[in-house]
């Protein structure tokens, strides 16, 4: 059998959450996985259990009930919204549509992984700019972009947390702009940010060369349920629209989405936590000898460890802990790992567990 040679070569990136690993025991504490501390919306759980009875009809193909819901969330016409199986669905699918062996591809590292993956299996001959703090090294990171091609910024980044104002992001998509290359921006973990609102979402309509990606996953932890979003002019939309599956998101996906977009209290609730058990969960792991927390703009915190990262995760899973091995980022070694924020009861746990390593 003769395989397309990036398919051949293309490597499934490792992720968190509970089966990442062997065996995961049913009363496992899941650091890893960056969702929403409090849950899916109780809303959520409510209305799946009256739209039960739907399990046995096709769902709709083009999302329309959805995308009218997020027309209406976003401000965003209605046309200008695709709808994925999780975002990461919608990454492979842009991939495959815009970029080729042509495409010069830039990526700042460490970031998600699905981005090289993806770009990778489109044959694109990939640039890593290396850098723990993008803003700080903004200027050299725009004179890399290239020209006819495309740039993956994560805003927050995954794993760092840090995030870019509206103003330095500007900055990036005007020089691309001048460069004819698209700006690929991901936003998944931007509505979980307490302190300060830097979506792009309003400045699709600005700027034709703006795709944005938003995940459901995260913000309103619908994990297993698999809902993402991407916005971006009429055109791009168009053409992912057309080169999706069909039914590409099932009927109990589209239901739990929909009542999750009617719960925007939900997510400044859990703002608030997020705001204040990062504070907790950095102070007090800093006072831990052998680990220094990184700043974050979101719910997750980025770990510098003396002890190397599998080891530290394997004690932990002994306590029936996972944390984030963040050796697999490429940019990070072996002396980082990342934790997602969660409940003042789950931190405590987390803490305990860590002071007696």
């Amino acid at each position: 059998m003769k395989l397309n040679q990036n398919v051949a070569l293309h490597k499934p990136v490792s992720h968190g959450g509970p089966y990442s690993i062997k065996k995961p025991p049913l009363d496992l504490l899941d650091f890893s996985s960056n969702i929403n501390p409090l849950g899916a919306p109780p809303m959520v759980r409510r209305y799946l259990h009256k739209k039960l009875d739907t399990i046995s009809q096709y769902p709709d193909t083009d999302s329309v009930n959805l995308r009218k819901g997020l027309q209406w969330y976003c401000k965003i016409p209605f046309d200008q919204i695709v709808i994925g199986n999780g975002a990461t669905e919608i990454i492979y699918n842009f991939c495959q549509a815009f970029l080729n062996k042509k495409t010069p591809v830039l990526i700042p590292i460490p970031t998600f992984g699905e981005y090289e993956a993806a770009a990778k299996l489109s044959g694109c001959k990939i640039l890593f700019f290396k850098t723990m703090n993008l803003e700080a090294n903004l200027n050299d990171f725009i004179k890399k972009i290239p020209k006819n091609g495309c740039v993956f910024v994560c805003n927050p980044n995954n794993p760092t947390g840090t995030i870019l104002s509206k103003t330095k992001l500007q900055k990036i998509i005007q020089s691309a702009k001048k460069k004819s290359t698209l700006i690929f921006v991901d936003e998944s973990f931007i509505e979980l940010v307490p302190d300060s609102n830097e979506s792009m979402i309003k400045f699709v309509k600005k700027y034709r060369n703006l795709f944005i990606l938003r995940s459901m996953t995260k913000s309103f932890g619908l994990a297993g349920i698999r809902v993402g979003y991407g916005i971006g002019n009429k055109q791009i939309i168009s053409i992912l629209n057309k080169l999706k599956i069909p039914w590409n998101v099932s009927g109990l996906a589209h239901h739990a989405a929909g009542a999750a977009l009617c719960s925007v209290f939900y997510l400044e609730k859990a703002k608030k936590l997020i705001k204040k058990e990062s504070k907790y969960l950095r102070n007090s792991i800093a006072k831990i000898d052998g680990f220094e927390c990184h700043d974050t703009s979101t719910n997750f915190i980025l770990i510098k460890t003396k002890q190397k990262s599998k080891t530290l995760q394997k004690k932990l899973l002994k306590k029936k802990i996972l944390i984030r091995d963040c050796s697999t980022f490429r940019g990070l070694n072996n002396n980082y790992v990342r934790i997602a924020v969660k409940t003042r009861k789950e931190n405590l746990k987390l803490v305990k567990a860590l002071e007696t390593i």
